[in-house]
Parts: structure tokens; sequence; C-alpha cells
């Protein structure tokens, strides 16, 4: 059964529901015309040709205004078919996994090309429309956001992939991830330690579902008032093939994290007695604290990481500092729209960029040409990102030689972050982005 078919109701999924995909079918129509009346106003208005740019950018904005709309409408309505859904013969993970990257990827566009007409010299009425226009993109994106939060409830207990991973690193992207919530009513305090120490083999969605889960229940007792949610780590025992950790929750309110229920009554009770941990709690009169006691197993291989303090590899860097208009790149993305719009972002500050269809065509074009960094899609045909990162690496394993890769992708579920870092890329960026993140991405990695 193709995913396109896969239509959300009832807790089941049915291939035949001509409603449903009609609206699908009519707004993925109106995007492509939006996306290209955009592009053509940007295009417009480098040639100084205004007045077509304006009519261009009017009708582009109000395309997507009705989209974004009728979208949002859309994602809604899967949404609560998702969470509502306690049984299904279809494997919820992937249509969730499917259907969030099939949103990801026009909203990307939507975001890019907004950011280049607010920058523009558009006139006050049609910047008040595009203005319209980013304020109901961002609405969208909020919603997407929170349903791949949401989804991490309803992920299975399935054994996955072990991979390797920071403990660190997903605890402070679970945080991120879950303060992008519209209403998110909890104040955060990591205290982080060396990150070097925390390095494991492993499930990290498994770490991300108990931490989720936990701050949901802490909201879900919060008042009007923040909650202040202080989070620390301690290793307590080393054993030959695994270490124990405590993390440590704490909030300055009395509240239950866990009820009497135990493991029947919460996800997180649940994953922890699976992975062989233990927890307990304790409260006073204005705090509780949870104490969860976790094996986790030393990883595996080690992988050269390009952001540690080696002092070879900072003065290696420091010899070959470039300025961001004399690097190269090489993009790696199969959507042709996705690329142009790629480049029109980055051909104004880096003089030479080139382009590949799949990770085939990259590690091609790497035994031609050398680049200072790779933007790298993750779902491509015939070598998907993954599989080109792994590829690259083992290609530079004994050598002195490592090209930056940055992750562009539309796989923003829960765990995708970790399985692009245990592939040996350096940095993840979930679309939608904005253009200036990508930039100082970069930046850092030269």
């Amino acid at each position: 059964m193709e995913s396109d078919d896969l239509i959300p109701g009832n807790g089941d999924y049915h291939p035949s529901d001509g409603v449903f995909n009609k609206k699908k079918g009519l707004i993925e129509k109106y995007s492509i015309v939006g996306i290209l009346c955009l592009i053509l106003a940007v295009i417009f208005i480098s040639f100084e040709l205004r007045l077509i740019a304006g009519i261009l950018v009017i009708a582009g904005a109000s395309l997507f205004i009705l989209v974004t709309r009728k979208s949002s409408g859309l994602i809604n309505t899967v949404k609560e078919s998702f969470i509502d859904a306690s049984s299904s013969n279809v494997k919820k993970d992937d249509v969730m996994a499917d259907f969030s990257h099939r949103i990801r990827e026009p909203l990307n566009n939507l975001v890019i090309i907004s950011d280049m007409l607010m920058n523009s010299e558009l006139q006050k009425k049609q910047k008040d429309l595009i203005e319209t226009f980013v304020a109901s993109t961002n609405n969208m994106v909020t919603t997407v956001n929170e349903l791949t939060m949401e989804s991490a409830g309803n992920i299975s207990f399935g054994t996955r992939k072990q991979i390797r991973y920071n403990i660190l690193s997903t605890i402070q992207n679970t945080i991120e991830l879950y303060s992008l919530k519209e209403k998110a009513n909890l104040d955060f305090i990591f205290n982080k330690k060396e990150y070097y120490e925390y390095e494991c083999n492993g499930d990290p969605i498994m770490l991300k579902q108990i931490f989720l889960d936990l701050f949901n229940t802490i909201e879900s007792q919060s008042s009007e008032r923040p909650t202040k949610v202080t989070i620390n780590l301690k290793k307590e025992i080393d054993t030959d093939r695994e270490r124990f950790i405590t993390l440590r929750i704490q909030t300055d309110k009395n509240m239950v994290f866990i009820n009497e229920e135990g493991t029947a009554g919460h996800l997180a009770s649940r994953l922890i007695t699976m992975n062989n941990g233990k927890f307990s709690q304790e409260s006073g009169d204005n705090f509780t604290v949870l104490n969860i006691s976790m094996p986790f197993a030393y990883p595996v291989t080690e992988i050269k990481q390009t952001t540690g303090t080696d002092t070879e590899v900072v003065i290696s860097r420091d010899r070959v500092h470039k300025e961001l208009k004399d690097i190269k790149i090489l993009l790696v993305e199969d959507n042709l729209i996705n690329q142009k719009i790629t480049l029109l972002t980055l051909r104004p500050l880096v003089n030479s960029i080139d382009t590949a269809s799949n990770g085939k065509e990259a590690l091609e074009k790497l035994g031609t040409s050398d680049y200072d960094i790779i933007l790298m899609d993750i779902q491509m045909p015939i070598l998907n990102g993954i599989s080109a990162a792994e590829k690259i690496r083992d290609l530079e394993a004994g050598t002195d030689n490592h090209i930056p890769i940055i992750a562009i992708t539309a796989n923003a579920m829960i765990g995708d972050r970790e399985k692009c870092l245990s592939a040996g890329i350096d940095e993840y960026l979930a679309k939608p982005f904005q253009p200036s993140v990508l930039i100082e991405k970069i930046k850092e990695l030269l």
C-alpha cells in the first residue's frame, strides 16, 4: 500500500477516501503554482521589474495564505486521528514520518522565499500581504512541530537499530524541540557536563520518548506561572559493557511525575522498566524530584568528531580557513525546486556551488573535485543521504581529510537527528529553517 493512499480516520487507515485525496491534490497544485509565482517574483525583482514582481507576489502570497489555512485544517484532522488511534494494521510510525516529510518540504520553500521577499524592495501593501503569509506559514510550522512531538507517544515499541549518540546532546535537542510548542509553559535549566563522557550506543528515540512524556506530565499540572524544570546527570556505576547514569529531574512545584498506576499508566515508566532502569520520586511543599537510573552501553565505534578539541584538527582548519564567498559547496538534493530555492539563497554569498541529485552522484563528484562543505538531503533515490555520508567517512578513514556535512532534511521525526550524527554528519538542519541559520552553520564549520 502506498503512503499517498493512507488516509487517517477513526483509528485506522483506509485506502479510499476521495474527499481527503481531492483536498490534498488541490493543496499540492496550489502550492506548486504559488511557489513558481514567488520564485519568478524574486527573479523579476533582481532585474528591477517591480510591477510584474509585485503582481506575482500578490498572486503567490494569496495562494499560499489559502493553502496554509486549508493545510492547517488538514494537519489538525490527521493529528487528532493519530492521537486517538489505538490500533491499526498499518505501521503508524512510517505513515506519520511520511506525512511529516511531505508537509515540511513545501513549508521549507515558503519560509525561504518569504524571507527573500521580506528583504527585497516591495511596496507597503505587498509587504503587508507577505507578513500575513509569513504569519500563516509560522502557524502551520508550529502545528507540524507539535505533531512531531505528539507522535513520540505513538511510536511502536519494536526493536530499532542501535546507533551511537550523545546523551547530553539528545536531551538538549528534546528540550529545544519541546520549546517549539506554541504554549510551552516550562522553564528549563539543563546542567550540561563534558559531552565526551556521555557518548553511548543504543536507541535515542527511547530517551526522547521518556523526556517528552515527562514534560507533558509536568505541563499538565502547571498553572499559569511557568514551571521551572532542572535536569542533572550523574554517572553512578561503570561495568565492562555499560555505565549506569542517574537522570535527576526537579520541578519547583509539588506534583506527581508517575502516578500509582506505575508502568501501566505512563509511557515514561514503561520505557524505563523495559530498558532495565529504575525510578523513584520524592516531593515537598514546593518541589518534586524524579530520579531515574538506567544503563547505557558504551559506544561500539569511535567516530571522529570534528567539533572536538583535537589540536591538529584545529590547526589544520586555521590554515585552510576561507571566506564564505571563496568556498566550494556541493549541494545534494533530488528535488529540483528545492535545489533552485537553496541556490537562490546561497548564490549571492557563495561563488561556487555544484549540485548532485542523489548520493551516488555526490560520490562521483567528490572523486573529481574538492569541496569545502556538503549540504546533504537525506531521503533520496539510488543512494540516500545517510548511506552517502557513511561512504564518504569510509573513504576519509586513515587520511587527514574531513569534509564537513550538513544534513538539510525534512526527516524531522524523533530520532532522525541522532541517525544523521551517528552516520558521521556534522550538523543537522530540519526543514523548515531560516536561511540565516544555514549560513551560520556553514560559517561555524569552515
